[in-house]
């Protein structure tokens, strides 16, 4: 009797002890682009679930930045679950954002009156667990915090989408100093895909992998997020001439 009631007790203790460690233990997965060329440079075949991931804009403008936060958000759309995205600037279209497949009915909004409460509410999302991923838009990333999103990120297994938007070209410099994110993209916006016939192709973009963790970084011609979030790559995006492609090269 008094063994049974001994395992009984260290049964009980070990399953008290793997609740609390969940977020420990429980096995890193990730969320692959689908293009064999991009996923191949991306330990375990893509995004890593239970990290954060960084992303900015080429420039200092709008557009550049727009099409950052589109590719975000198309890396958000192939997630399942709700998706919170923080920001301080009331200046999201989410129509932009049902277009890559990130539908209103998928987002909660949190709209924070200052910066540094998007990152708290971006930590604690990332804590809370049970989301598909969280975004923030924010123009600086500390160290520090960066370390904190990782951590509460690994704890729950959630994706972490952090996009780097700027108000004025001096802010820029900020996205060369160290963080915790386990990837780190730019975004540039390149012509459209050339058509066959008079009009307007697919939007493409150059996206850079500027750091990956135990990888290299590497650059990429891209077609834009399509309606499920879906990107792929110039070489096979279509009508694209061969007069248009270049070989993928590592930065």
């Amino acid at each position: 009797m008094a063994q049974t009631a001994a395992n009984a007790i260290i049964s009980d203790l070990r399953d008290r002890i793997q609740h609390l460690e969940g977020g420990l233990v429980r096995p890193k997965t990730v969320l692959p682009f689908g293009v064999g060329e991009i996923d191949e440079r991306l330990p375990g075949g893509g995004l890593t679930y239970g990290a954060i991931h960084e992303f900015a804009g080429g420039g200092a403008g709008a557009v550049d930045g727009a099409a950052a936060a589109m590719f975000a958000g198309g890396i958000a759309a192939r997630t399942k679950g709700k998706v919170v995205w923080c920001l301080a600037r009331p200046d999201l279209f989410a129509p932009a954002l049902a277009q890559v497949g990130l539908h209103p009915d998928r987002v909660i909004y949190v709209e924070a009156i200052r910066e540094e409460y998007v990152l708290e509410a971006c930590e604690e999302a990332l804590r809370f667990g049970g989301l598909g991923a969280v975004v923030a838009e924010t123009v600086r990333l500390p160290m520090v915090v960066s370390r904190r999103l990782q951590l509460a990120a690994e704890g729950s297994g959630t994706i972490g989408l952090v996009i780097r938007r700027w108000r004025r070209q001096t802010e820029a410099g900020d996205f060369g100093h160290p963080t915790a994110a386990a990837t780190r993209w730019r975004i540039s916006v390149l012509p459209s895909e050339p058509l066959p016939v008079p009009g307007v192709g697919r939007a493409r973009w150059l996206a850079e992998l500027i750091r990956v963790k135990a990888g290299e970084s590497a650059d990429f011609e891209i077609g834009a997020c399509d309606a499920q979030g879906r990107i792929s790559h110039f070489s096979d995006a279509g009508n694209g001439s061969d007069q248009t492609r270049r070989p993928v090269h590592t930065g």
